[in-house]
């Protein structure tokens, strides 16, 4: 069993990141994409990424388009945003549940395993 599941906060504005899209890849046998979400009003996924029914151990990649998230927030005026994609490799083991916080702004970036 085990599940993963993960969030987006704005840490620039103090909220949510909302409507940020997250890619899931496994890394065994190569980069393989096992799930898309998009985060919702609270900045997490609807559903977690990985459940009882797809949860593997292994290693994996969790993609946020951050780039694209803060190309349209104004923040940064008109330049181009300096993050693109945040990817966070991260090693799963089976019998354990995992939350991948990402704590994000314009300029920087921080996670960490959650509860």
């Amino acid at each position: 069993m085990g599940r993963l599941t993960t969030h987006v906060l704005d840490t620039a504005r103090g909220r949510p990141g909302a409507g940020v899209q997250v890619k899931l890849f496994s890394l065994e046998g190569g980069r393989h994409l096992v799930a898309t979400a998009v985060t919702n009003a609270d900045g997490r996924t609807d559903a977690p990424l990985l459940d009882a029914g797809t949860f593997r151990a292994g290693n994996y990649e969790i993609e946020f388009g951050i780039g694209r998230y803060f190309a349209g927030s104004g923040l940064e005026q008109g330049q181009p945003p300096f993050l693109g994609d945040v990817v966070v490799r991260c090693t799963l083991q089976s019998g354990q549940d995992y939350h991948v916080p990402l704590l994000v702004s314009p300029w920087s970036y921080s996670t960490y395993r959650g509860s």
